[in-house]
């Protein structure tokens, strides 16, 4: 849906201080002193990712860059340069300077170009965001949040002197350049923990990280006879909940029921690496019980609103699940495929292209959970159900790419049943898990501070933006050319006609690639 509000209204609205001015200056409508071009709806069927000229499509407007390129014919007037400014016009809005060669402006993306006599192309560069986050709040949307080039250019402006926006924009860059280094250095070392978090976690399930602990511990039971233990105890479990069912039917178990036990999944250990002395290797579905989930029906009001939580894939994204966002009635847990996960159980999402599918968490809770996700029932079993936890999430990009690498866009049962799980001595494992616990509390804390220090810098980016458009980022100068007079020049010429921006949208294409 497009905007409703005038531009006018939302100014007049306005609490953020981004949106303001100083008392002594005009406003002027982007209009009147920029020109908006429409970016040309190229023909997909020509877009690839290594002949022809460079596509800048909304995805591309934020991080400057394309990875796609268009091979058909096109009008120089769509090629855009290094530095212009350009909106993405569904979404979010956001706007951009251009960071990279000369590409082609695709459709749904627009290119502001501004009269530089009467404004300054860095100081709407400061002032666009604003504007456009305050327009897009005000746009209400079903789907997709749609802005429109007349809504661009009725955008109004504040106007200063001339004189007075170049020095605003120069101090602006001069302080804010200043906090984007601190906000690189930042972002930097969290891609430094990131990364520590990973080399700690393949550490771990590999063996390393207990290597010395090992040196001084033999454990009185392998990852061999753990594994026998587990199937044995698993087996067990299948046996007196069969048995419990021939009870509650008032049957007599057959004589061959127990030959009906579903075999444990083997792993494939072919293309596996080695494992310390002690391991073994093993899969998920051979330890444990894997079961997905199910989402009650939504028109049956009964089903919804209950007492049983109930997990979205949503809410598997490395962590523990001590409450969800819904709870199922225990109605449509009994009409529907879906069933109560033991506490401990490890979930998997197997379904999303984002970043979803093969994240990992825990339930504190007994849960249900949707179709989305694979329950592993590890705390039926002596693993601790963190070791299988921090396992997957050391391998998050090879789940994600499926088990068997064809780069498949979802995990199913079958899949996660033979995603292999390497077995260390039960007492090895507990080592490992207490080891990691330690290292992500740590990690965990390191990245707290550096979020903190990241907000504070954004709130000092805000009242850097707020004191600018303010009129206080630097002083007035009486010998300026007053914004009245500014104001009046740049109607006085659009009458004339030798000022008057242009709104593009072209139809043909002129030039051949």
């Amino acid at each position: 849906m497009a905007f409703t509000k005038s531009v006018a209204e939302i100014v007049a609205e306005d609490r953020t201080g981004l949106l303001g001015k100083h008392p002594t200056w005009e406003r002027v409508r982007l209009g009147e002193v920029a020109a908006v071009l429409n970016g040309y709806p190229f023909d997909s069927a020509n877009f690839n990712s290594e002949q022809g000229m460079p596509l800048a499509r909304i995805r591309d407007v934020l991080p400057g860059r394309t990875a796609t390129y268009y091979s058909g014919a096109f009008d120089a007037d769509f090629v855009i340069h290094s530095g212009d400014l350009l909106v993405g016009m569904d979404g979010d809005f956001n706007s951009a300077h251009w960071a990279s060669s000369p590409a082609l402006l695709n459709q749904r993306v627009c290119k502001i170009t501004t009269n530089e006599k009467f404004y300054d192309k860095q100081f709407l560069s400061l002032l666009l965001p604003g504007y456009l986050s305050a327009i897009n709040a005000n746009t209400p949307s079903i789907t997709v949040k749609h802005l429109s080039s007349k809504t661009i250019n009725d955008i109004l402006l504040p106007l200063p002197p001339r004189a007075e926006q170049q020095r605003i924009a120069e101090k602006a860059d001069e302080l804010l350049s200043d906090l984007d280094a601190g906000v690189a250095e930042l972002k930097a070392a969290q891609q430094k923990l990131k990364a520590f978090r990973q080399s700690l976690l393949k550490a771990a399930v590999e063996g390393d990280l207990t290597a010395a602990w090992r040196a001084k511990n033999k454990p009185i039971e392998t990852g061999t006879q753990l594994l026998e233990r587990i199937l044995t105890e698993r087996r067990a479990r299948w046996e007196a909940r069969q048995l419990a069912k021939f009870e509650a039917q008032g049957k007599r178990p057959p004589k061959d029921w127990q030959g009906k036990y579903p075999a444990p999944v083997l792993p494939d250990t072919a293309e596996l690496p080695g494992l310390p002395n002690g391991w073994r290797w093993s899969s998920l579905g051979e330890c444990f019980q894997i079961v997905v989930g199910a989402t009650p029906s939504r028109k049956e009001k009964s089903y919804w609103n209950g007492t049983v939580p109930w997990v979205s894939s949503g809410e598997v994204r490395f962590n523990r699940i001590r409450s969800t966002k819904e709870r199922i009635t225990p109605t449509g847990l009994s009409n529907s495929s879906t069933q109560i996960n033991p506490i401990g159980s490890v979930l998997l999402g197997m379904i999303g292209e984002g970043k979803t599918r093969g994240q990992v968490a825990i339930i504190d809770i007994p849960a249900a959970n949707n179709q989305n996700c694979a329950a592993i029932w590890v705390s039926e079993s002596p693993a601790p159900p963190e070791f299988v936890y921090y396992w997957l999430w050391s391998r998050y990009e090879e789940t994600r790419r499926g088990s068997s690498g064809n780069n498949q866009p979802a995990l199913n049962k079958f899949t996660v049943e033979r995603i292999p799980l390497p077995l260390p001595p039960l007492t090895e494992m507990q080592e490992i898990v207490r080891a990691i616990d330690v290292s992500m509390e740590q990690i965990a804390r390191q990245e707290s501070a550096v979020e903190s220090l990241l907000r504070q810098i954004e709130v000092q980016r805000q009242n850097i933006l707020q004191a600018a458009f303010a009129g206080e980022l630097v002083p007035q100068d009486s010998s300026d050319e007053p914004a009245s007079v500014l104001l009046d020049r740049i109607r006085n010429e659009r009458k004339k006609g030798t000022a008057k921006p242009r709104t593009t949208q072209k139809t043909a294409l002129t030039v051949s690639a």
